[in-house]
């Protein structure tokens, strides 16, 4: 295989002339403003945000499996810690802990179903995402009365939580949200794992074959089941960064962020059907979100267009991901 083709088939390859595209299209339509460190921040962080989620969802995706329940884990996420600590009492970093806990056990769940019944990961989660919503909004409303609530700020342990999730660090001026400096920090780790250690040829090899997977001796259930705690803890981290960010919680946090971290995972360069894919290629995915997302907005566009431009752009991807898998490693 020609160093081209290398190049070509690389999985991040389709998503990287897809950042050039959009950053040269933003910066000629959405004036000086989106070339500003302003500009720069407002698309780093809408990145970091679907990017922490994403790279969750990348590695089981590769692994073959989806989870589409993470955005109702957001929400009660959320909402779990709020309660724990407005109404119950508890300090805020104890309560984020035992809410950490309580969605690991979610991902456990999801990844246990999976495994043992055989079903697909797809309706097993889009049950447990009707579930864990459900669950969200009776607690809310039971002990509440409602779907919204705030007062976190004047919590035991807000300091320290908003520390860790919501600080802000100067650059030229401009405070760009710790997020982003997490969003590396957790790919440069998936990464490692993934290409660097024998759990990364796990999670390929499982995706890849399962057959095959199972004649090398991979422990296919165990990845799984952890791959799903991963997406879970994903889902938690988010929620912890939105709720330091709001000083509350709202049951409905997190809805449909299962599907924009699954766009920017395929737009990345990951196969819908597993065993190819790439975090450089999620992290350019959900970069790819954030400038598009917000450089309508520098463009004076209707941000409805935001939807049409992703929608777009996921079919490219899937089409010319397709076309270069069969034609340079398939075929």
């Amino acid at each position: 295989m020609t160093y081209l083709k290398k190049i070509i088939t690389r999985p991040e390859s389709g998503a990287l002339a897809g950042l050039v595209f959009v950053w040269i299209f933003f910066s000629i339509f959405g004036h000086s403003a989106f070339l500003s460190l302003a500009g720069t921040k407002s698309y780093l962080q809408v990145s970091s945000e679907i990017g922490i989620l994403a790279i969750g969802v990348t590695l089981l995706m590769i692994s073959g499996e989806f989870d589409l329940s993470i955005g109702s884990m957001i929400g009660f996420s959320s909402m779990a810690m709020t309660l724990l600590t407005v109404q119950a009492h508890f300090s805020m970093t104890s309560a984020a802990l035992l809410t950490l806990l309580i969605v690991i056990f979610f991902g456990f769940l999801n990844g246990l179903i999976v495994v043992r019944t055989g079903l697909p990961s797809f309706i097993i989660t889009l049950g447990s995402l009707f579930i864990i919503r459900g669950i969200t909004i009776g607690f809310s409303k039971f002990l509440t009365g409602r779907t919204q609530l705030g007062g976190l700020e004047t919590a035991n342990g807000y300091n320290i939580m908003s520390f860790i999730f919501n600080n802000n660090i100067q650059v030229g001026g401009v405070a760009f949200p710790v997020s982003i400096l997490w969003w590396i920090i957790l790919g440069i780790i998936a990464f490692t794992i993934l290409n660097k250690t024998q759990m990364g040829n796990w999670i390929f090899a499982t995706g890849a074959s399962k057959e095959t997977a199972e004649l090398m001796g991979v422990p296919i259930e165990k990845v799984k089941i952890s791959l799903f705690i991963v997406t879970a803890f994903c889902a938690w981290f988010i929620a912890m960064t939105q709720t330091t960010t709001y000083g509350g919680a709202d049951v409905l946090r997190g809805e449909q962020k299962e599907f924009t971290a699954i766009i920017a995972t395929v737009i990345g360069g990951t196969l819908l059907t597993g065993g190819y894919g790439s975090i450089i290629g999620t992290m350019i995915g959900a970069l790819i979100f954030g400038m598009v997302r917000q450089g309508i907005i520098f463009a004076g566009a209707d941000a409805d267009w935001f939807q049409v431009f992703m929608g777009i752009m996921l079919i490219i991807a899937v089409v010319i991901n397709g076309i270069f898998r069969k034609k340079y490693v398939t075929g």
